[in-house]
Order: C-alpha cells, then structure tokens, then sequence
C-alpha cells in the first residue's frame, strides 16, 4: 500500500443518508460494504454513476470471467494498486485462475508457461498502460479469438482499472480484512 492510511476517511454505511442508503444493497460483499465504496460514498453522485459502468465492467462484459480477471490483475500490478491486486486475486482464483497463474501476472506476457492466449491478453494491458494503444500485432491476435464487443470490453476492463488503481491509491483507501495486497 502506498499510503498507510486513507487521505479521505471511509463514509462508514451506518452514516449513509437515505440516497445512500438505497444503493448499500447493491454495494454489500459478503454483508459488508467495502473500503472503496465506503470511500466513494464521500461522493455520492459519482458512486452512483461509477457504479453502472464498474457493474457493466465486472459482472456484465462479453469477455469470459477468467480473462477479464488476467486483464484486471495485470492492470492492478502495473498500476501497484495494493487494494485492486488483493480483491481480484481473490476474484480471479473464483474465476479459474489458479495461485501459479496469478503469481505468474506480476512477471508478464512473455514469462514462461503463459498460453498465447494468456499471454496476448497481457500483452494488451501492457501496451495499454504504457501507450494507451493496442499493437497491430496485438489486435490481430485477440481479433481472431474476440468478437468486436469483446474487444472493446478488454480495452475498457483496462480502462476501468485504471482509473479505478489512481483513485485507490491516491485516495489511500486502505485494504479490507482479510485481504492481502501486493506481494513483497
């Protein structure tokens, strides 16, 4: 974690205001509300608003749990987001990922034992991150396997954590329990 402590304290859900309040539902992991969303409560319009968009991006994309997640903890490594890392490798092994895999994301698209597949996939986040563009060599790999709505989901899954990453570690939001962040 950059920051060892949250430079905009978390809203805790029992001081939610009504129009809060209606979306703590929507927001509940396991009964409880997560750090970042407790956080993003300080803004209650944005939350709002993020919230289709980030539901439409983890639950709803066209692309298969299992990549999405490749693409979202490569996106979190590059990005040393400690928070993002810690809830999608849970998120990932529930989606097929095994703790090899994962712990093979921190090295890249060109570590050993990657499929072509994987490894594009990572690619992809790589040269989003670094260029905020996607190779032709790269685009031609994943359009051969993705359909155009997939392929613009993958560019938005990156995207989307991103801006997620910046906001979690410039806002300090901290580490819920029983979460881990990056490895040492």
């Amino acid at each position: 974690m950059r920051l060892s402590e949250p430079r905009i304290p978390p809203l805790e859900a029992s001081e939610w205001d009504e129009n809060l309040a209606e979306l703590k539902g929507q927001l509940e992991s396991t009964d409880r509300v997560l750090n970042i969303y407790k956080t993003l409560a300080r803004h209650p319009k944005l939350l709002k608003r993020w919230g289709v968009f980030g539901t439409h991006v983890l639950f709803k994309s066209t692309l298969p749990a299992r990549e999405r997640e490749l693409l979202i903890l490569r996106t979190g490594w590059l990005c040393q987001s400690g928070y993002e890392w810690g809830q999608h490798v849970l998120i990932g092994r529930t989606a097929g990922l095994t703790d090899e895999e994962i712990d093979r994301v921190k090295e890249g698209p060109d570590a050993a034992g990657w499929a072509s597949a994987d490894a594009d996939l990572l690619r992809a986040a790589d040269e989003l991150h670094n260029d905020s563009f996607i190779s032709d060599a790269t685009w031609n790999a994943l359009s051969g396997r993705y359909d155009t709505q997939q392929m613009i989901d993958l560019i938005f899954v990156v995207g989307q954590y991103h801006t997620v990453s910046m906001a979690l570690n410039s806002l300090g939001v901290q580490l819920d329990d029983g979460i881990e962040g990056l490895p040492k």
